[in-house]
């Protein structure tokens, strides 16, 4: 997350991280979502006080950003403007299933989904079956040969670097039309 931190920066959009309690202990279990929804709301009422009036949208990496929809599906997280999924886990590894994107449908913001077509934890055909029943509200980017950790083999024409730019300029683009 460092690196889109400042890939953003280099396009004009301030970002703040922040890290989920588990991290904080070193521990690879996630935390439950209750802690973790927690953790969201209390990123976001730091960026609204630190930036008062600045658009804001939220997100995450994988778990970051689940847990960030779900919190917003179940009560709306103040003056967000969208979400950002940069590799939405719609399922386990070799378990197909949209069942984690149920509570999207209680989203009403602008949604965008940043998916490698060989991410692991989101079949494109899944995904993109996602993304179409959201509709209006979701805007679905394939990264192609892109794995779940946007990495692709030396055999697709692009460079790991190259993938990140082009995922850069999409997140600018997007939230510059939001």
């Amino acid at each position: 997350m460092a690196s889109t931190a400042q890939g953003l920066a280099e396009r004009g959009i301030a970002t703040l991280r922040y890290q989920f309690p588990y991290m904080e202990r070193g521990s690879k279990r996630p935390d439950a979502p209750r802690v973790a929804h927690a953790a969201v709301r209390a990123a976001v009422a730091t960026a609204s006080s630190v930036m008062p009036g600045v658009a804001l949208f939220a997100g995450g990496k994988s778990f970051g950003g689940r847990m960030t929809s779900q919190a917003h599906a179940d009560s709306a997280l103040p003056h967000l403007r969208g979400l950002i999924f940069v590799g939405f886990p719609l399922h386990a590894a070799k378990q197909p299933s949209q069942q984690r994107a149920e509570h999207l449908s209680r989203v009403n913001c602008p949604m965008l989904f940043l998916q490698g077509t060989r991410d692991e934890l989101a079949e494109v055909e899944l995904i993109s079956t996602v993304t179409g029943r959201l509709g209006a509200l979701a805007t679905l980017q394939l990264f192609n040969d892109a794995d779940h950790s946007f990495h692709v083999r030396r055999s697709s024409g692009s460079t790991d670097q190259q993938v990140l730019v082009s995922m850069f300029d999409a997140i600018a683009a997007w939230i510059t039309g939001h």
